[in-house]
């Protein structure tokens, strides 16, 4: 097997004859489809119960702002929705829109600024940005304690050393949605992750192969394989129906078959794809799921549009929160002013651009 095709973690939990979770194909459960919108919803309430607990012990607001590109009307109506996400749970949400003539410096002393904010809890740097903007760059600008959406170096540190700060969102929708699945038991169980992205896919697979538990966020000690677009076809199939917990998020439209899958596993379709309908001409949004097909052999599935994403949303949230505790027995997170920027008399506004509600 090549080594640059797949990665597999295994560990003392392995067992040595894979097996999927007690369930027959003859006497398991008909097919229970995950509804993300429900999920989100319980979610929501849980994070505004606790919100409004933490304002009633007298401290402030949790406070989270977002940097978006005002070109991606995508993107634009995404942070739109975390918006309204964080008005109903008590968030203050502010949104900077940048524009194509911001670049990475200039973004960068934007996100500074909120570093050095006491009243900013969470900094969210909505993707994509402009394409002469850096993401990487932009994104290991925002403090690790600050990083709601878990996307800078730092955060990835942090994970891969199980300490108890911010994993990427997707992922965490992903951990919580298999976490609410009651009766199942994940430890030792053979996890497939198609996708290897650093934001979704990597820390996906790393959560679901995690043995120790990161504050609420459980280990489920799963022996994990990571594909993706240079595993060849019949390795990836092999890999797939081997798999007790099988992870799409490769944004290939019908990439998993129904022939690809264990009968009675667990199918998350994090995939998204925007194609256009050919009868009617309208666009649609497709997973990598063959949904209908899988749906027969599968025990539990989610759908697209309306599974991982919105749970996603809710992940944020309960990150702004957890972030505003952080900073509540730890002011003293921002790094002193540099000489540069001390020196800039320039008349740049970091919130000169900023969306009013």
């Amino acid at each position: 097997m090549n080594g640059n095709t797949i990665l597999q973690v295994c560990h003392r939990f392995t067992p040595r004859l894979r097996s999927s979770f007690g369930h027959t194909v003859s006497c398991r459960k008909k097919c229970t489809v995950i509804d993300g919108k429900i999920v989100f919803e319980n979610v929501l309430n849980a994070v505004k119960k606790d919100v409004d607990a933490w304002v009633e012990q007298g401290n402030r607001r949790p406070c989270l702002t977002a940097l978006t590109a005002g070109y991606d009307p995508s993107s634009m109506s995404y942070v739109k929705i975390k918006k309204k996400a964080a008005k109903f749970v008590g968030i203050h949400c502010d949104i900077v829109e940048l524009t194509s003539g911001h670049n990475d410096d200039d973004i960068i002393r934007i996100i500074q600024r909120l570093n050095k904010s006491e009243s900013v809890d969470g900094i969210l740097v909505q993707l994509p940005l402009y394409p002469h903007n850096k993401e990487l760059v932009v994104c290991d600008a925002v403090h690790h304690s600050k990083d709601v959406d878990g996307t800078s170096s730092s955060s990835m540190g942090n994970l891969c050393n199980n300490k108890d700060f911010f994993a990427p969102c997707t992922s965490l929708a992903v951990h919580y949605i298999l976490d609410s699945i009651r009766g199942v038991d994940f430890c030792g169980k053979h996890a497939v992750v198609i996708g290897r992205s650093k934001h979704v896919g990597l820390p996906i697979a790393m959560l679901l192969h995690s043995s120790e538990r990161k504050g609420d966020i459980r280990g489920f000690n799963m022996t994990t394989s990571i594909a993706h677009r240079h595993t060849p076809s019949k390795l990836l199939s092999e890999l797939c129906e081997s798999a007790d917990v099988l992870v799409s998020a490769a944004g290939v439209p019908g990439l998993v078959k129904s022939d690809m899958v264990k009968a009675g596993a667990v199918v998350i379709d994090v995939g998204i794809t925007k194609v256009e309908d050919p009868k009617t001409g309208k666009c649609l949004f497709k997973g990598d799921v063959d949904f209908a097909e899988v749906k027969k052999k599968a025990m539990y599935l989610t759908s697209v549009p309306g599974g991982v994403g919105p749970v996603t949303v809710g992940m944020l949230m309960k990150n702004v929160l957890k972030a505003a505790k952080l900073h509540a027995t730890t002011r003293d997170v921002a790094t002193p002013l540099d000489d540069q920027e001390q020196s800039d008399k320039s008349n740049y506004t970091a919130f000169s651009n900023k969306i009013e509600n």
